[in-house]
């Protein structure tokens, strides 16, 4: 090496400075995510047509998406219908989050922040769900329909079951949802950092034999990236089914 001075990236990288006052680069792209998804919708079904537009087929196909692949299948025939605009605004939210990602000159997923997608886990999908349930079957209704499961002793229900489904369903369900989508993007962005910083080092300051490695370095910044791609679409999805899935097993009859 011709020096030392190579500084591998961290999680400081991930949190820019104010662009204006307290104004960060995350919350505008968080703000421009919601104009760009209320704007896409609002354009493609301006002028609705039998035989739709590809832009029109487009909006169609993310909203036949969400609503029966996502919110029909794991909130129920009976059910899904009220929930399918929420459903698909937060498939929608999420998925543009974190493509931003790989978009040029943004380059920056904001869900490798954990408090948007803990915001949207806690705030929103939290609250609605145990909502929904206790609107169904009132309060004790709906918390013996969570916590009791029939035909168990009840040393063992009171002693060990109902203390871990209080906890499972109060506090890891919705830490787990925001975790599994921040921590994606957060380990794939941090990769993407990690072989493009070493390549752009060992190509400029590196000795002569050891130049020729930022071109494999570079590869795998390239192939990183498109793996990224896949996820940020895979994490989206996620997020969806599971917040549909909670909304589900809350108006569920049975435990």
């Amino acid at each position: 090496m011709a020096d030392n001075s190579f500084s591998p990236p961290g999680a400081g990288d991930l949190f820019p400075p104010p662009i204006l006052g307290g104004v960060t680069k995350p919350m505008m792209l968080v703000v421009l995510s919601v104009v760009i998804i209320a704007a896409f919708f609002l354009l493609t079904t301006r002028r609705m047509r039998l035989v739709p537009s590809r832009v029109q087929f487009a909006a169609e196909s993310v909203y036949d998406f969400g609503r029966n692949t996502v919110a029909r299948e794991q909130i129920g025939a009976d059910d899904f219908r009220p929930f399918v605009p929420f459903i698909v605004s937060i498939f929608c939210f999420v998925l543009v989050n974190n493509i931003f990602g790989v978009v040029p000159l943004v380059q920056f997923p904001t869900m490798a922040h954990i408090g948007f997608p803990a915001a949207v886990a806690l705030l929103l999908v939290f609250p609605l769900y145990h909502y929904v349930g206790i609107r169904r079957h009132g309060l004790v209704g709906y918390l013996r329909n969570q916590f009791i499961i029939p035909d168990v002793p009840k040393p063992v229900l009171w002693l060990l079951l109902i203390p871990t489904e209080v906890v499972l369903k109060f506090f890891f369900d919705p830490v787990n949802l925001a975790i599994r989508v921040f921590a994606a993007m957060f380990a794939g962005h941090m990769l993407v950092l990690v072989f493009t910083l070493s390549g752009e080092f060992l190509l400029l300051e590196a000795g002569p034999l050891l130049k020729p490695v930022s071109l494999l370095s570079f590869a795998l910044a390239i192939g990183v990236t498109l793996l990224e791609a896949l996820i940020q679409v895979l994490q989206a999805y996620i997020f969806a089914t599971l917040s549909a899935h909670f909304i589900g097993r809350a108006l569920a009859t049975h435990h």
